[in-house]
């Protein structure tokens, strides 16, 4: 990481002076042209100005034709001086982008030399930042497992608890309906047992009427008896009751 903010400081650094150097040769550039069009301008006003005819030291006149070979060969060493001195510029311009490029790669290889150098002597620091921000890690990440189990007991717990009170309310829903039945049946019980204490009543009534009949059948047998063997006096008149049942 400290290398790359390192070659990133060097690179802006290398952007920079490139930046710099353009504009010194937009500058230039700029200037070349300014005394360029001012040459051609003075050339033109020499033209305009000089006579037809020029007379030497010794009092001769000068042809148009010397004057204009001059003219044209003094314009051609202007061009070679003016060539030669954009040729120069190109070459110190040349020059100092290999010296600038040249700089900034000493520069980069120097930076990344001292970041080497102090990543070295950090060595141990950086190996314990790192030890702590895993140990860090590792103790966030088994604080949120331990929530997580948490949260899982929690929800079985409630899930449990759901199925306790449905299954209470099962049960108790279950031993009302018993209770009910067991009610009913108590009742259905009561009703049977004073139906049949009823019933038994009526037997026994039936049976003691019978036993009276019976008693009284046997007494007039031998109220029969008596008058047949002459026993008695007179005949005795024969009653039949019979009682109604409750």
């Amino acid at each position: 990481m400290g290398r790359s903010r390192s070659r990133s400081s060097s690179r802006s650094k290398h952007t920079k002076s490139s930046k710099h150097n353009k504009k010194r040769r937009e500058s230039r550039s700029r200037s070349r042209s300014t005394n360029t069009a001012v040459s051609r301008r003075e050339r033109d006003r020499e033209r305009a100005s000089s006579p037809p005819d020029r007379i030497d030291i010794f009092g001769r006149t000068v042809s148009k034709r010397s004057s204009l070979d001059e003219k044209q060969k003094r314009e051609e060493e202007e061009k070679k001086a003016e060539f030669e001195r954009q040729r120069k510029i190109r070459q110190q311009e040349i020059e100092e982008k290999l010296i600038e490029e040249e700089t900034a790669r000493r520069v980069e290889e120097l930076v990344a030399k001292r970041v080497e150098e102090e990543l070295e002597k950090r060595k141990d620091e950086i190996e314990r930042e790192v030890l702590r921000r895993v140990e860090e890690a590792k103790r966030i990440m088994e604080k949120q497992l331990l929530e997580e189990l948490e949260r899982q007991r929690q929800a079985e717990l409630a899930a449990q608890k759901a199925r306790e009170e449905e299954e209470r309310a099962k049960r108790e829903e279950l031993e009302r309906i018993l209770e009910e039945n067991n009610r009913k049946i108590a009742e259905a019980q009561a009703k049977l047992a004073e139906e049949q204490l009823r019933i038994v009543e009526e037997q026994r009534k039936i049976h003691e009427e019978r036993m009276k009949l019976e008693q009284e059948r046997q007494r007039q047998q031998k109220e029969e008896q008596k008058i047949i063997l002459g026993k008695g006096k007179s005949r005795p008149k024969l009653s039949f009751s019979l009682k109604t049942q409750d």
